[in-house]
């Protein structure tokens, strides 16, 4: 696992960028560490997206070192409140938090106050394996709650009381599962799953976007199955998603596996099409609020069936489409590939055209472009020469029969 540091400067940033940063916060006198999930996919050799840091210094103290130092920086009132400055190291964002605890917490949102001590602001976190941070300049990771150990384990594990850190916010049941699915490896922490067992009907305070984000994190993993038959298990899901049953755990292992076959990426909107019923999809993407787009792309993937000329689907309802009924049904797998990769041509002939060819501006225009438009994807959209032929065809016809 690389052991107990991790690589400084981090390879993935300008390295003279983040000792100027690192410099103005104060690391080499221990007022400032890497935190979270960068030192954990650091030292799991995966590539982290972002780094974050944690700071002895205040929000106000952060902002002024910045100022000072001229590096780039942002925050709102909001953030500062939060005890969170953004600034800019080699073209990248590094979040900067103050130290906090909790103060107050009602399962949705925390009341912190700011700290000095490392072990408070790692023991609001809510895994072992989340609350690791590192020396910026030495590597040394800084452990409190045998987050290497649950690491090296493959154990995703709740600092402190499971029942008690969900009470505090109730979204972290759903971050288990996907953390598990992430990181896991074999049976979950007992008293961990057990706590979320029993805490389930904490999701249904959770506002639906909340949820329907963590669920969309879960599904994007690589392999989500083993995490969602867990949910099923202990009936997680059913205070906010009771339509989910094993029959769509089914569908959804099945599109896992098609998905690797094909050698597409896990898309979550396919996999949720495939974990709810179709008939049921319109309307938990309502209740999940989200976007109108994903809405429409849950509808699809169970209405209709693919054409013999899986292209010929895709010119109708798109690629992305297109793939997710061949993914979810029975079709080849390479089709669904194929039409992932294919760009929608463009039909060159257009109503201008056809009243040049001697049709009058009108409906009979429309109707003539879409048999045009029907002939051309018949015969698997030639080129403009053979479109030319078809229009002519097409107003020849509709003139003969005056």
């Amino acid at each position: 696992m690389g052991g107990d540091r991790v690589p400084v400067p981090p390879a993935t940033r300008d390295p003279v960028a983040m000792a100027a940063l690192m410099a103005a916060l104060d690391a080499g006198d221990g007022a400032t560490r890497y935190i979270g999930g960068w030192v954990r996919d650091t030292l799991l050799g995966l590539a982290p997206d972002d780094i974050d840091c944690a700071t002895r210094l205040e929000p106000e103290a952060v902002v002024a070192r910045l100022k000072t130092a001229g590096l780039p920086h942002w925050s709102t009132p909001t953030m500062i409140a939060h005890g969170t400055v953004t600034a800019t190291a080699g073209g990248h964002p590094t979040e900067i938090t103050t130290l906090r605890r909790d103060v107050t917490t009602d399962g949705r949102r925390a009341t912190v106050a700011f700290t000095t001590d490392w072990a408070e602001d790692a023991a609001r976190r809510d895994f072992t394996i989340n609350a690791l941070s590192a020396d910026p300049l030495t590597g040394a990771v800084h452990d409190y709650f045998d987050g290497l150990g649950d690491l090296a384990a493959g154990l995703v594990r709740f600092i402190g009381d499971p029942l008690t850190r969900i009470a505090e916010d109730h979204l972290r049941l759903l971050r288990f599962f996907r953390f598990h699915a992430r990181f896991g490896r074999g049976a979950p922490d007992a008293a961990s799953y057990d706590a979320c067992v029993a805490r389930a009907n904490d999701l249904m305070a959770l506002s639906r976007e909340r949820i329907a984000g963590e669920l969309t994190k879960l599904l994007a993993v690589a392999d989500p199955v083993p995490a969602v038959r867990l949910m099923l298990e202990g009936q997680v899901l059913r205070p906010v998603l009771p339509e989910i049953d094993g029959a769509g755990l089914d569908r959804l292992a099945r599109l896992v596996a098609r998905e690797g076959e094909a050698g597409v990426a896990g898309d979550p909107v396919r996999r949720l099409a495939a974990l709810v019923p179709a008939d049921a999809a319109a309307g938990i993407a309502r209740r999940l609020k989200l976007s109108k787009a994903i809405e429409q792309r849950l509808v699809l993937a169970g209405k209709g069936e693919v054409a013999p000329r899986p292209l010929h689907t895709a010119f109708e309802i798109g690629g992305l489409a297109t793939a997710d009924r061949i993914l979810l049904g029975d079709g080849p797998v390479a089709d669904a590939a194929a039409v992932l990769d294919w760009t929608r041509p463009r039909l060159a002939i257009g109503g201008g055209d056809l009243i040049a060819r001697g049709l009058t501006a009108g409906p009979q225009v429309a109707a003539t472009l879409k048999a045009v438009e029907r002939i051309w994807v018949a015969e698997d959209f030639p080129g403009e020469a053979r479109q030319a032929e078809i229009a002519d065809a097409a107003v020849r016809a509709v003139m003969e029969r005056g």
